[in-house]
């Protein structure tokens, strides 16, 4: 197997493991149902502890091998559309703009995320992390994107940054607002198809939950403990649908560059 899907499949385990240790979703397997969807959405905010309990609710179990290119099924997932942004660049470099709803969110999560795992640098997720997390989380050493980025680069022996003979590109394929409490703050997650070149290329699905809230006229990652682990599954699988991802599909009316009457 190529080595960099290895490195991403480690990134993958290293959140895994994170949690954990950090007593964080241990319940997953005794829960009797699992989150797959918006459970909660609470147009009054009700405070921290019920937001523990939506960022703590376990979500579907999957294995390794999900996250692998898979057989897609011929019945369609339900649609998500997300804001396309104002595309502008915003703190360190990520694109901004996203409207204060639970798919703004996952638009601007979409959007950390990339601008980390492309570059695929310790320094750009530490900065990147230090931009748009408030205080109260993880530390940004210990932030999961920063870990998978460790481990990809620790993997392939490339150092402190991608070795510029590699390539990492990323495409958001679905995602699913978890819960939300109040119009400020989200639970959400990104499911993306990941392609990788070094020495070989390689695909596989990656995904990342995060507590997102409203601050200052943008979204940023919340505080609290990391959300219980999205199921990586390869996109439009049967996997996929259980585990209540929805399609992405872009609203090309929040374009900036969208003109009334295109087609």
């Amino acid at each position: 197997m190529a080595v960099v899907v290895a490195a991403l499949l480690i990134g993958g385990l290293v959140y895994g493991s994170y949690l954990a240790l950090a007593g964080i979703g241990d319940d997953a397997t005794a829960a009797p149902g699992v989150a797959t969807g918006e459970s909660d959405h609470s147009t009054v905010a009700q405070g921290a502890a019920h937001r523990d309990e939506i960022a703590a609710e376990p979500m579907l179990t999957v294995p390794e091998r999900a996250a692998w290119p898979g057989e897609t099924v011929s019945t369609e997932a339900p649609v998500i559309k997300i804001p396309a942004g104002t595309g502008v660049n915003g703190p360190a470099f990520v694109r901004t703009g996203f409207p204060q709803t639970p798919e703004g969110a996952i638009g601007q999560l979409a959007q950390i995320d990339l601008a980390v795992l492309q570059s695929m640098s310790l320094t750009t997720a530490e900065e990147v992390y230090n931009a748009w997390a408030r205080p109260g989380g993880v530390r940004a050493e210990d932030w999961w994107i920063t870990a998978s980025v460790r481990a990809f680069l620790t993997s392939t022996d490339m150092g402190e940054v991608k070795d510029p003979s590699s390539s990492v590109s990323l495409e958001p394929a679905a995602a699913l607002v978890k819960g939300t409490d109040g119009p400020d703050w989200t639970t959400v997650c990104v499911l993306m198809k990941v392609s990788a070149s070094y020495k070989q290329e390689a695909q596989i699905a990656f995904a990342h939950c995060e507590r997102m809230q409203w601050v200052g006229g943008r979204w940023m990652v919340a505080p609290g403990a990391p959300p219980a682990p999205a199921p990586a599954t390869w996109p439009g699988t049967q996997l996929a649908h259980q585990a209540g991802w929805r399609t992405w599909s872009t609203d090309a009316t929040t374009d900036p560059d969208h003109i009334e009457g295109d087609h």
